[in-house]
């Protein structure tokens, strides 16, 4: 196994088996720390940056906290329209980075521009963690996501996966490249014209993944063991910022996760996870049932940055 130590993660492609096996490891020897609300000296002399070109609630603060739970310090902007990258000067990423790694020893980067991430890992000398880049990839949520189903079912193996929502999603492609390390049949539901691409479909038959499309969750939840949802309902993640502007519509009946239907028609200890933030496509009365795990997810995303972090810092090996 390559070692950990200065690596960018920038694609869930660039991982193999192995290697998210250990990181999952050291997501699970980490835990304890964030459980119990404690700090921890393993990163005490670093410093993360923070380059958020787009909003961000739980990606930024989760890897913020992660490092400042690792004894770490953080600095950077979570507004580039306050930097000289959203003024006049249009700085690019390669000035931005350079000036950015005299600041700090690792950079996490959020940015409207799919590969922008890739291109700052041109450039610095320090690692690049990708916070999701356009519609492009979102890797260390799917790190998450797979830390909590671990967490939930004791494996990831031989479990069935149905993904709603929009197959544009950087997690979407982030999930199906991660699923192609695992033995997970995956069921993708989405409206048409957001559905996979056809690209993307023989991308992913490349890889021999095991999945299907159909039109409706109702085809597919009753042999989920997990199931991960994004909204239909989406602004533009090719913008730094998208404003709602009047009504925006509600999701369709085919890619709702209700409370009735779960009740009707889910396994009683299936998994269900969602990124968030959320429109409709999970109503809020589901929030109370054992299904629900994104509260959950939302905790693991601190973990797993604790333990990306200490890993490309060289604090794990």
């Amino acid at each position: 196994m390559r070692s950990f130590l200065g690596r960018d993660v920038l694609s869930l492609k660039d991982f193999d088996r192995e290697e998210v096996d250990h990181i999952l490891q050291v997501a699970e020897e980490l835990a304890p720390i964030a459980r119990n609300r404690q700090n921890t000296d393993l990163l005490k002399d670093k410093i993360l940056a923070v380059a958020f070109y787009q909003p961000s609630t739980r990606t930024r603060l989760a890897h913020e906290a992660a490092m400042l739970r690792l004894g770490g310090k953080v600095t950077g902007y979570s507004d580039a329209k306050m930097t000289r990258a959203g003024d006049f000067y249009q700085e690019s990423i390669k000035d931005t980075v350079n000036m950015l790694e005299c600041y700090g020893d690792v950079i996490v980067m959020r940015h409207f521009e799919q590969g922008a991430p890739h291109e700052a890992a041109r450039w610095a000398e320090v690692p690049i963690l990708n916070g999701g880049d356009g519609w492009g990839e979102h890797p260390t949520q799917i790190l998450t996501d797979l830390f909590t189903v671990q967490q939930a079912k004791g494996r990831i193996d031989g479990l069935n996966w149905l993904a709603v929502g929009d197959m544009r999603m950087r997690t979407m492609h982030s999930l199906a490249y991660a699923l192609t390390n695992f033995d997970c049949p995956i069921t993708f539901v989405a409206p048409p014209e957001i559905s996979l691409t056809d690209q993307f479909k023989a991308e992913l038959a490349g890889y021999d993944l095991d999945f299907r499309e159909v039109d409706h969750v109702e085809e597919a939840i009753s042999d989920a063991d997990v199931i991960l949802v994004e909204p239909v309902v989406q602004p533009d993640y090719t913008k730094s910022r998208d404003e709602r502007d009047g009504d925006v519509g509600l999701t369709p009946a085919n890619y709702r996760i209700t409370r009735e239907l779960l009740e009707a028609k889910a396994k009683s200890d299936a998994v269900l996870l969602h990124s968030l933030p959320r429109m409709d496509e999970i109503p809020t009365d589901v929030d109370d049932t054992p299904w629900a795990y994104y509260w959950q997810e939302a905790f693991n995303g601190v973990v797993m940055r604790m333990a990306l972090l200490a890993l490309v810092l060289g604090a794990k090996e």
